[in-house]
């Protein structure tokens, strides 16, 4: 019998395996039709999603979690996004999860400071 996993193991396994760039993990974890709302754009999809998960995952040294705080299908995960491109960035992903799989993920952070590390590291 498999066991479904809560929305809070679905994102501390999805912040693992982005930080890892375990992208077939990542894949297992979100729907088809994972819909991505963030500071530097959106996805609609699995493909789109990854595809940001790639780009960002690039610069991305390391996911700092500092608190994770979940209520039924919901969580939060507030951490210190660490990229070879900018100082650590305090940063929200709130994910909402439907049939044991990650549907809605959005994402808040003051991007200035990325965005301006990205023109410089490409």
């Amino acid at each position: 019998m498999t066991k479904t996993r809560t929305a809070r193991e679905l994102a501390e396994t999805y912040f693992t395996a982005w930080e890892a760039g375990d992208f077939d993990t990542l894949r297992g974890l979100l729907a088809e039709d994972v819909d991505f709302v963030g500071a530097l754009g959106t996805a609609s999809g699995v493909e789109e999603a990854l595809a940001g998960l790639k780009g960002l995952g690039q610069v991305l040294e390391k996911i700092d979690v500092k608190v994770r705080v979940a209520d039924g299908d919901d969580v939060i995960t507030w951490f210190d996004l660490h990229t070879s491109a900018a100082p650590p960035a305090p940063t929200a992903n709130w994910m909402h999860v439907e049939d044991g799989k990650i549907a809605r993920i959005r994402v808040t952070f003051d991007p200035r400071a990325l965005l301006a590390g990205l023109e410089t590291h490409n």
